[in-house]
C-alpha cells in the first residue's frame, strides 16, 4: 500500500495521465479479489466497510420489488438487522428465522418462509459471536430454485471458511478487510452479473455507478493483498488456531465450574463463546481487561449498546447477559491461553463471591 500512500495520491476517475494509471492499479486490485472469489472483475464493489456492503446487498438487491418480502436469521449482525428494520419502514415485510439452541438456521424452515413476494434471503455465511456455519449451499440452493436472491454476510468467515461465489451458490457476498488483517475501512461486496442493485450513495458514477465516492486505491490494494494471504495461510492458519481455540475452551469448562459454550459444531476455529453462570458478561469483560486479557460481549460492533447477545439470546439455551467471546487469530500463542486458563478462573471465582 506504500506506494499509493506516499507522495501525491491521483484521483482515480480523473481522465488525465495520473488519473488512468491510478485507475489500473484499482482496476488491478478488483480483479485480485474477483480472482480469489472465482468472480467477475465487474462483479466486485469496493465500499467503505462490511456494514455498508450488508447494507448495499439488502436495500440494493431487494429493491426490484418494493415493498416486497425479505427473509433473514434471528442471529445476523446488526448490520443486516437494522437495514431490515429500515426496510420495514419502507413498507417490506421481514421473516426472521429462529435457530436452534445449536445456532443454526433450519433449510426446512427457509423452504416454509419463502413467499411469491420474497425479493431477497439474506443469511449469514458464520456468526461473528459463536462462530456456527450455516448451510449456506443448501440455504441458497432453495433459495436459487424459487429465482430469489441470495446474499451472505461473509465478514467472519474470510480467512477460515473457503469463498467461492461459485460453490457456495450465492448472488451475493460481503467482506471486510480489516477481519483478514487488511485496512480497516475498505469492504467488499460481490454482486452476481445481471443481478439488479440499486445504489444507496449516489454521485459521480463511481463503481460502475453503483457505489458513488472518491475510491481509495491504497485501501483496495491492501484489502486484495489481505484476501491472497489469508487464502494461501487458510489451512494451516485453522489447523493450529483450532488447536488453540479447543485448547482454551476445553481448560475453561474444567477449571470453571457452571461454565458452558454457547454454540455447537461446525464452527468457525477462532471464536469461543464461552457464558459463566451468575457473572455477568460485561463486568467479567472489564475485570479481565485490567488484567490485560481483551474480550468482550457480543461482538465489537455492538459492545458499546446496552443489553444482551442477541445471538445468543436467540440460542434459548441460557442467559445472553452471561455470554463472553474469546476472539483468537493469526498472532494468538500458547502463551497466550495459559495466562488466560490461569486468569479467568481466578476471577470468575471472586466474582462470584462477591
Amino acid at each position: 500500500m506504500l506506494p499509493y500512500l506516499e507522495g501525491p495520491v491521483f484521483n482515480a476517475s480523473s481522465l488525465h495521465q495520473e488519473g488512468r494509471r491510478a485507475r489500473a492499479v484499482l482496476e488491478e486490485a478488483r480483479e485480485r479479489v474477483a480472482r480469489l472469489l472465482g468472480a467477475q472483475r465487474k462483479e466486485i464493489v469496493f465500499v467503505a466497510n462490511g456494514s455498508e456492503a450488508d447494507a448495499l446487498a439488502t436495500f440494493g438487491l431487494s429493491a426490484k420489488r418494493p415493498g416486497g418480502h425479505i427473509v433473514s436469521s434471528a442471529i445476523e449482525h446488526l448490520a443486516i438487522l437494522a437495514s431490515l428494520e429500515a426496510r420495514k419502514d419502507e413498507g417490506y415485510d421481514v421473516t426472521l428465522l429462529p435457530v436452534d439452541g445449536h445456532g443454526f438456521v433450519d433449510p426446512g424452515a427457509l423452504r416454509f418462509a419463502l413467499r411469491d413476494d420474497t425479493a431477497l434471503v439474506t443469511i449469514m455465511y458464520a456468526n461473528n459471536e459463536i462462530g456456527t456455519i450455516q448451510p449456506i449451499r443448501e440455504l441458497a440452493a432453495i433459495a436459487r430454485q424459487h429465482s430469489i436472491a441470495f446474499h451472505t454476510d461473509a465478514v467472519a468467515a474470510a480467512g477460515w471458511l473457503p469463498i467461492s461465489v461459485d460453490e457456495l451458490g450465492v448472488d451475493g457476498l460481503s467482506l471486510a478487510a480489516h477481519k483478514i488483517g487488511g485496512p480497516k475501512g475498505i469492504g467488499i461486496l460481490y454482486v452476481r452479473d445481471g443481478m439488479p442493485l440499486v445504489p444507496l450513495v449516489h454521485g459521480g458514477g463511481q463503481e460502475r455507478g453503483m457505489r458513488a465516492g472518491t475510491e481509495d486505491v491504497a485501501a483496495a490494494v491492501g484489502a486484495a493483498v489481505a484476501l491472497e494471504l489469508a487464502e494461501q495461510e487458510r489451512v494451516s492458519r485453522c489447523e493450529r488456531v483450532l488447536a488453540l481455540r479447543n485448547r482454551l475452551e476445553l481448560g475453561l469448562l474444567a477449571k470453571v465450574p457452571l461454565s458452558r459454550v454457547n454454540g455447537s459444531e461446525p464452527r468457525l476455529p477462532n471464536i469461543a463463546n464461552l457464558s459463566f453462570s451468575g457473572i455477568k458478561a460485561e463486568v467479567l469483560a472489564v475485570r479481565l481487561d485490567l488484567e490485560g486479557i481483551a474480550v468482550s460481549p457480543g461482538s465489537a460492533c455492538t459492545s458499546g449498546i446496552a443489553g444482551p447477545s442477541h445471538v445468543v439470546e436467540a440460542l434459548g439455551t441460557g442467559n445472553p447477559r452471561e455470554a463472553l467471546r474469546f476472539s483468537l487469530g493469526t498472532q494468538s500463542t500458547e502463551e497466550e491461553v495459559d495466562f488466560v486458563l490461569q486468569v479467568v478462573p481466578n476471577v470468575v471465582s471472586e466474582l462470584r463471591r462477591t
